[in-house]
């Protein structure tokens, strides 16, 4: 039976090449991923049970304890960890494309192999950029409010969307958002499906991931607003898109990977 390779942490691995990849391959991933959703669809079950759950939590935590400036950054900054909430639908879409059984159960064989260790730190990498995003948010409503609560979610909103306090949260907050997201794109773009695929250890993974957006920045960024985009699609009907919108980008992903390294 094949199974994921690996190779010890301990030991980096050469860098891949990298293709140069265009529109098209974008299109041709989302494509497939889209065709891997649709051929495996109750392997999105896992992921019903995470991301509408974890957005109701994040919801009412916030509501609960008055904490109503972190929902969005707690929204938005909850996508910085979705690629690794993806692993196993990486591990499907490779099962699927080698022809191996891609039933549910495959799909966390990475997390009991050798490349578990290097899947580990790139999580906690991204783990770490997601707490720097709080932080940045939190620090940049103190700088503009104060020790000022807002009373209500509508009361917030009616704030910051109408003053000039407001509007410079709003300029300031998706500034530093989207330099967070580029950070994050750069770590996780491809880094996991290439530790699934060919036990690479965490730097070298991150590394290419990097490369990856580095020689090819135009399309990647356009790949980094694709995702947003649906992202935000997703969490519009009180996060629960999401359960279609993830699995589809976790698959496509696998598949942009595919498109952007050379066998």
């Amino acid at each position: 039976m094949a199974t994921v390779r690996a190779v010890s942490p301990h030991r980096a691995m050469a860098p891949p090449a990298l293709r140069r990849i265009g529109p098209r391959d974008l299109t041709e991933a989302l494509r497939r991923g889209l065709d891997d959703f649709m051929a495996m669809p109750t392997h999105v079950l896992f992921l019903i049970a995470i991301y509408p759950i974890a957005g109701i939590v994040i919801a009412t935590v916030t509501f609960e304890y008055n904490l109503i400036p972190l929902l969005f950054p707690l929204a938005s900054g909850f996508a910085l960890i979705g690629p690794f909430a993806a692993i196993g639908l990486y591990e499907l879409s490779r099962r699927r494309e080698q022809g191996l059984d891609a039933s549910w159960g495959r799909a966390w064989a990475p997390l009991r192999l050798q490349a578990s260790g290097s899947i580990a730190a790139v999580g906690f990498l991204l783990m770490l950029i997601f707490l720097a995003w709080l932080v940045a948010a939190m620090g940049l409503y103190w700088a503009l409010y104060g020790s000022e609560t807002p009373v209500s979610v509508l009361g917030f909103l009616r704030e910051v969307l109408t003053t000039p306090r407001g509007w410079a949260l709003i300029v300031i907050g998706n500034l530093v958002g989207a330099a967070f997201s580029l950070v994050a794109l750069a770590v996780s773009a491809i880094s996991f499906p290439l530790i699934i695929d060919r036990g690479a250890d965490a730097g070298t993974a991150v590394e290419t991931s990097a490369a990856l957006l580095r020689e090819n920045p135009r399309t990647m960024i356009t790949w980094g607003l694709i995702v947003a985009g649906l992202l935000v699609l997703g969490m519009l009907p009180v996060f629960v898109g999401l359960a279609l919108v993830l699995p589809i980008l976790g698959h496509a992903t696998w598949h942009l990977y595919r498109r952007a390294v050379a066998p």
